[in-house]
């Protein structure tokens, strides 16, 4: 294992700040919208990119296929209820501690 040097503390510090910066959003938005509203939009807008990519590189999105509920529930699994509870949870504390526990747990 390598002595850090100062960017590793550079790059520590701001992966520390994109992390805080997803659940005080977050906690602003629960302010005007729902959990659910909230996991619909982080998926939504997470997705339109994934899409343009594969449209562009030319890669078949195997959700289309004949196995399509496995991959959706795969989804709805690893995507829909995280995100619905980060934001039912965030409503309920504050955004620094569900920030930590998240990354703790």
């Amino acid at each position: 294992m390598r002595n850090p040097k100062p960017l590793d503390y550079l790059l520590l510090g701001t992966l520390s700040l994109i992390w805080a910066s997803a659940f005080f959003n977050i906690k602003i938005a629960t302010y005007s919208f729902g959990p659910v509203t909230i996991a619909f939009f982080r998926i939504f807008l997470g997705a339109i990119p994934v899409v343009l990519l594969c449209l562009a590189k030319r890669i078949k999105i195997e959700a289309f296929s004949k196995d399509w509920l496995w991959f959706a529930s795969i989804g709805f699994i690893n995507l829909v209820i995280p995100f619905f509870l980060i934001a039912y949870g965030v409503q309920k504390v504050q955004s620094n501690l569900a920030a930590i526990l998240m990354a703790r747990y």
